[in-house]
């Protein structure tokens, strides 16, 4: 072009009546408006599409080119005539507050993130639809809608017991309608549970209530082992007292033995005080080689000897209370006879005949 340019540019400098200086001067703007023309023409003709984009045709003349999606790359256009419309076709996340109502009418406030993005092959209709500003106007009452329907399927508990079944189901409803404005959801989650004030006070109340039964029925459990241990123990006492006492019958030496137990633990813990103390053996029962007043079998025989004399002296007791008895019935028949003999009648039958002291 430049090659053509300059012997025309050279006739009208050689017209004009320049010299060579003329000619050269021509042929400078000339070269500088072809470079402009060829920048222009270079800007203004070309469009790229970044990675995780796509782009959509408008065309001045007859609107948007609805069968043809651009991919990434360099693509030409027609300057003025044409206009690209670029849209990101990445997964984006997006968190959408909702208040709803729960099956048991309590008031839940839900707090959803939501990874969505336009489905390519359908972004034409999303620019003659909706407008690039799509997400702007079909989520967040999308979310919403979906939100009210699937909780207030649950009540306050299954919230919170059925977190992941109530996370599907608000996926599944959302994915199905949201794919009716051309939007693919990739991923919802639920980040934020919370319920009402009431409520949570509600829950407290019934977790402390809960907790001071649990205490009350740990006090009974507990009064109950102590009893049972405080049966066990006097019952082990009085084994052991039984134990005792049959081994003090048997072997008086068993008392010995005690004795000889308890002088040892005396002696060692006189032996580990840093004090210095003297007392006498027989105060710290010490005097182990000191014969005790432990004869059982003396004392056997001491209380048989008395359990016979008391025996005798009841046998004596006995005997004398029938003396007099039968002293006082001999009087009885011989005052009878006396009196019999001086009426002259015959003396009773089975009467003692007795002979009358003189």
């Amino acid at each position: 072009m430049l090659a053509r340019a300059r012997p025309l540019l050279a006739g009208l400098g050689g017209a004009s009546g320049g010299g060579p200086s003329g000619g050269q001067s021509a042929l400078a703007i000339a070269a500088a408006g072809t470079t402009g023309a060829l920048y222009f023409g270079l800007n203004n003709c070309i469009f790229n599409v970044e990675g995780g984009q796509r782009a959509v045709i408008f065309n001045r003349i007859g609107g948007v080119n609805m069968t043809k999606v651009y991919a990434e790359g360099t693509h030409l256009m027609v300057p003025w005539f044409q206009k690209p419309i670029l849209f990101d076709v990445r997964a984006r996340p997006r968190l959408i507050q909702s208040t709803t109502g729960s099956k048991d009418l309590q008031m839940v406030n839900l707090t959803l993130r939501v990874l969505s993005r336009p489905d390519r092959d359908k972004l034409p209709s999303i620019v003659t639809t909706l407008g690039s500003d799509y997400d702007e106007r079909v989520l967040p009452s999308v979310v919403h809608e979906v939100l009210k329907s699937v909780v207030a399927r649950f009540n306050a508990a299954q919230l919170i017991t059925q977190r992941e079944l109530v996370s599907r189901l608000i996926r599944d409803r959302l994915t199905a309608r949201s794919a009716d404005f051309f939007i693919v959801i990739d991923d919802v989650s639920i980040t934020h549970l919370d319920f009402g004030k009431e409520y949570r006070q509600a829950i407290e109340a019934k977790q402390v209530a809960q907790q001071d039964a649990q205490r009350a029925h740990f006090i009974v459990e507990r009064a109950v082992q102590e009893k049972r241990s405080i049966i066990i123990r006097a019952e082990g006492e009085a084994r052991s007292a039984e134990l005792i006492g049959a081994a003090v019958g048997s072997n008086p030496a068993f008392i010995e033995l005690r004795k000889i137990e308890a002088a040892r633990e005396i002696a060692t813990t006189v032996a580990k005080s840093a004090n210095k103390i003297y007392l006498s053996a027989g105060s710290l029962l010490l005097n182990v080689h000191e014969k005790g007043n432990f004869d059982l079998q003396s004392r056997a025989h001491s209380e048989e000897v008395k359990a016979e004399e008391v025996k005798e002296g009841e046998a004596s007791a006995a005997l004398a209370a029938l003396s007099r008895d039968v002293v006082l019935v001999a009087d009885d028949t011989a005052s009878d006879a006396l009196a019999s003999e001086q009426t002259g009648a015959e003396a009773p039958e089975g009467a003692l005949s007795l002979p009358l002291a003189a």
